[in-house]
């Protein structure tokens, strides 16, 4: 394993244990979009499915399943727990305009038509625009908590720090995944104008807002 996966995989579980104890310690869930939070638990859902069929590593396996494990505590947090105040009037993304595309994509364009392979490609295209419905939101309430943008910041700095990594195993390993580099790119991209913002006014102490 390359530094580059590595620091990905800590920026990934920073951002989700950042979502985690914001929810937890203020006792709230606003301003969290509670349509991204369930797309990423099935994305993890349909990737993670190789847990019951192969073993890689302990590394590998341990952190599948605190991610899986992550993502429905954010979900039963969102949805049970808090559900009071989740802003479901602001949270209007519809899904079903991402889950129906990817899915047919997912069929169409894969390394190997099978049940697991297909799921796979469905949860790289699926989390490639899973943050959608959270930007959606932040741009109809106008602003976003100065920890929701960190949660933000670790999310797309992971998936930056992926494209690395794909980079590097191209070059010194010869390994090429055109599906993965090219979801993680589209990722990347969705994150430009956030990742902008975020240096220039939430790392100078200033609130992220935006127009509405």
């Amino acid at each position: 394993m390359n530094i580059f996966r590595l620091t990905g995989d800590l920026s990934h579980l920073a951002a989700i244990i950042i979502l985690l104890l914001k929810i937890w310690k203020t006792r709230s869930c606003a301003g969290i979009s509670g349509k991204s939070q369930v797309l990423f638990a099935l994305v993890f859902t349909t990737r993670y499915l190789d847990l019951l069929t192969s073993f890689i590593s302990l590394y590998n396996t341990t952190m599948k399943i605190i991610y899986i494990g992550c993502a429905y505590a954010t979900v039963y947090l969102i949805y049970l727990k808090f559900k009071a105040t989740y802003d479901g009037n602001h949270d209007t993304f519809r899904v079903e305009f991402l889950v129906v595309p990817v899915g047919g994509l997912a069929f169409l364009v894969n390394h190997d038509f099978s049940p697991l392979e297909i799921l796979w490609t469905f949860s790289i295209y699926l989390e490639s625009v899973a943050i959608l419905p959270q930007l959606f939101m932040i741009s109809k309430t106008g602003e976003a908590e100065t920890i929701t943008t960190h949660y933000l910041f670790f999310l797309g700095l992971y998936r930056a720090l992926y494209l690395i990594n794909w980079i590097w195993r191209f070059y010194f390993e010869g390994f090429f995944d055109m599906i993965a580099i090219v979801a993680g790119v589209v990722q990347t991209i969705l994150y430009c104008d956030f990742f902008y913002l975020y240096v220039t006014k939430v790392l100078k102490g200033k609130k992220l807002s935006l127009p509405a």
